[in-house]
């Protein structure tokens, strides 16, 4: 299986519109960002088709909006992996920020997982819409049952300071966030354009880097020690911080090597 991948595998290379068009197909869901993902909760449901029956559909929520109901999506998504012996570590703390590039990643290594084990065919006898709805009737009914004593004691109390606030802060509100909207909205579309920046930096790059491992890979340059040197470098593991001292001794030994039976050669 696919669990582990280098972030020169193909899999990596795949855009983000196939990515959304794989996920709004097999799931019947019409994402449009990326980042609508960040929940996990369709990271859950993907590996629940590949593997039926083995993810607690009633405890992914759909509907996760903050960080912590985000990261119990993200708490059963890394128990089922542990379950199925998947060794694929989860950066949550990112994922649930909701940034593209980290999602992106995680999604495409997700496909590329899911595709080797069924071969990228979709499952038929899978209903995503019945196995969404199951889960979240499970769990709405659950938490009704939890809350519906509390609710019915603090209605009384809250009916009577509802009128209050709304007489004191009614005038108040709409000074004092709009500029704050405002702010707020510029961050964000700031942040969003240096995202895109960013993205569009790290696409250029990877593309030359595939160009590199392109070219050493032909038959006629692979074997050159310039073409072994750079492979080590690209193939290299992530926390492995000696790849170019690697090169630079292989080529250093190379070139001693020619030295000495150039020389023997002359005698």
């Amino acid at each position: 299986m696919a669990s582990n991948i280098g972030m020169m595998d193909s899999a990596y290379f795949v855009g983000r519109n196939e990515i959304l068009t794989w996920i709004n197909n097999r799931l019947q869901l019409n994402l449009s960002r990326i980042e609508e993902a960040a929940s996990g909760a369709v990271q859950c449901q993907m590996i629940d088709m590949t593997y039926p029956g083995v993810v607690p559909m009633h405890k992914v929520n759909f509907d996760a909006k903050t960080e912590y109901d985000m990261i119990q999506n993200y708490k059963v998504l890394q128990d089922v992996f542990n379950k199925l012996k998947i060794e694929k570590h989860l950066e949550v703390n990112r994922l649930v920020k909701g940034r593209p590039l980290d999602n992106l990643e995680f999604l495409q290594w997700l496909k590329r997982y899911c595709d080797s084990v069924n071969g990228g065919i979709m499952n038929e006898n899978y209903n995503p819409v019945e196995r969404r709805s199951k889960g979240g009737r499970e769990r709405h009914s659950k938490g009704s049952q939890k809350s519906s004593k509390s609710l019915q004691a603090n209605n009384g109390s809250a009916d009577a300071a509802v009128g209050t606030k709304q007489a004191t802060m009614g005038g108040a509100v709409g000074v004092n966030y709009s500029g704050e909207i405002q702010a707020l909205s510029k961050e964000v579309a700031d942040l969003k354009l240096n995202v895109d920046l960013l993205e569009k930096e790290r696409d250029f790059y990877f593309a030359k880097l595939r160009d590199i491992e392109i070219l050493c890979q032909t038959p006629e340059l692979e074997e050159l020690p310039m073409a072994v040197a750079v492979k080590k470098i690209l193939y290299a593991a992530d926390a492995k911080q000696s790849a170019l001292k690697e090169a630079q001794q292989y080529l250093q030994q190379y070139a001693n090597l020619g030295g000495d039976e150039s020389a023997e050669d002359k005698a």
